[in-house]
């Protein structure tokens, strides 16, 4: 039987990582195709007043977590954990907290100087991220027993969804309100699949338990602040163009962001995958299996973001003209930047949840509040004069900054020391993949068949570099059947 748990452990994480990779590139495609529907459909301006209303609503959206997503992972990883009891109270605060904080984001909204389309559009889209926040507390629950795939079919659900009433929204020119719309609906019906697949595990339900949702806000308190401080450096820089810059430039800004947004969402994807593995490991005092676990997994994240750094730095003019249209052709430069961030987040998102696995998330609240205020005082300075030049490279500084401070602290309170080894050999096979890329003549890129065929051959290249490096070998795939 001990033979066996391993084995059955491994098997199913494989599996949910397989199905959440593929779901999740499907997902990103779509994701994707979506963008350059909408950027092409409303034009530089309409979709500077999109972006602007995505960025004020997601603000209120994602203060609404109150750190609950993380910690819905956390306790019920936790052994002899009360799952019933943790789900439906999580639930029930959840419900109360979305409702009660996105309904102040139209009301805030109607205080800036902002046109009535855009306050309108606020109001609509507030009803878009009540699904979502819902959504979360059953990927917590999936996410404990390793059922992720259900997750990605309602992801991918909403996607096509999505994409089917961007078609109709075209067709029928129903507008920026119609588009909104399209959003809410998809939202629901990802929300309302995934609650559906997920009720063969736990049947959820709303429970009003003030004595347990104290508990949990005891709890999830440092993660609320550091979400609230998150938000002050993720959502400024559109916000803040959007009050100092024209919606144009604003535009610009929002097509590039939303790809790099999009891209993002990987290692969040795989941290959700680790953490419960990472919070066991370390409180059954298994260290060294911890250790080996968070190497590995900044291995794979150096692996990824790597490459798209070396490829965004040469192909990023051609990705967002075939992306966004040949009218966002200067958000080419702020994709080079922001791809920078990106890497960031790849590298500080591992530490990030490492840090919840240890619990020490209190102790990093004052690196949020720091990256969170000097992030705000630059763009508030720099952003009414520099434009999005200024707000994309804040956003490096922002994300790098977090990564840097989340390392320290892991390293302080788990002695862990990062090997430089794989990500050297990563480093070197992207640089053998920018030179076959930078060789080919440059008229290719600009025609997407060619341009696809040019990121599989180039990602081809990559990895193909990398195995005869030994930077990606057998016993790495290997590594999560140890428990």
């Amino acid at each position: 039987m001990t033979a066996d748990k391993p084995l059955k452990l491994a098997t199913r994480v494989f599996y949910n990582t397989a199905i959440q990779i593929g779901g999740k590139i499907v997902s990103t495609l779509i994701g994707l195709l979506s963008i350059a529907l909408i950027t092409r459909y409303l034009g530089l301006a309409g979709f500077g007043s999109y972006a602007t209303i995505i960025a004020f609503v997601s603000f209120f959206a994602a203060l609404a977590d109150l750190g609950m997503t993380l910690v819905t992972s956390q306790m019920i990883s936790r052994p002899q954990a009360d799952q019933s009891r943790i789900l439906n109270g999580l639930f029930g605060l959840r419900l109360l907290s979305i409702v009660a904080i996105l309904a102040l984001a139209p009301i805030v909204g109607s205080f800036f100087p902002y046109s009535p389309a855009v306050k309108i559009g606020i109001l609509i889209s507030t009803l878009s991220y009540i699904f979502p926040a819902l959504n979360q507390i059953i990927i917590g629950l999936l996410q404990k027993h390793l059922r992720l795939d259900r997750a990605a079919i309602a992801e991918v659900f909403g996607r096509l969804l999505l994409i089917a009433g961007i078609f109709w929204v075209i067709k029928t020119d129903a507008g920026l309100n119609g588009l909104l719309w399209i959003h809410v609906i998809s939202a629901a019906g990802s929300f309302f699949l995934a609650y559906f697949l997920a009720s063969a595990i736990h049947w959820l339900r709303p429970r009003f338990d003030f004595i347990f949702w104290r508990k949990i806000l005891l709890q999830s308190w440092p993660l609320a602040l550091t979400t609230l401080l998150n938000l002050i450096y993720l959502k400024s820089d559109t916000i803040a163009l959007s009050l100092s810059r024209p919606s144009e430039e604003v535009g610009l800004y929002a097509a590039a962001d939303r790809a790099v947004e999009i891209l993002s969402t990987l290692p969040f994807l795989f941290a959700g995958i680790i953490l419960p593995i990472l919070t066991r490991a370390w409180a059954e005092n298994k260290k060294d299996y911890f250790k080996k676990i968070l190497q590995k997994s900044l291995d794979l994240m150096s692996i990824i973001a790597i490459p798209l750094i070396i490829g965004t730095f040469i192909l990023g003019d051609s990705v967002i003209v075939l992306l966004a249209g040949e009218e966002y052709m200067a958000s080419g430069l702020i994709l080079k930047i922001l791809i920078l961030a990106v890497a960031g987040v790849f590298i500080g998102c591992i530490f990030s949840h490492a840090i919840l696995a240890i619990d020490k998330q209190k102790k990093i609240i004052s690196a949020y509040a720091f990256i969170a205020l000097s992030s705000l005082i630059f763009y508030v300075l720099l952003i009414p004069h520099w434009s999005y030049l200024a707000a994309a490279l804040i956003t490096v500084y922002s994300e790098w900054g977090l990564a840097y401070l989340a390392i320290r602290l892991i390293k302080k309170y788990t002695n862990f020391k990062i090997n430089f080894l794989v990500l050297k050999k990563s480093l070197f096979a992207s640089l053998i993949m920018g030179l076959a890329i930078f060789l080919l003549p440059k008229h290719l890129s600009w025609h997407w068949l060619s341009l696809l065929v040019i990121i599989i051959g180039a990602s081809l290249i990559y990895f193909i570099s990398l195995y005869l490096l030994k930077g990606l070998t057998k016993a790495d795939l290997q590594i999560l059947k140890r428990h």
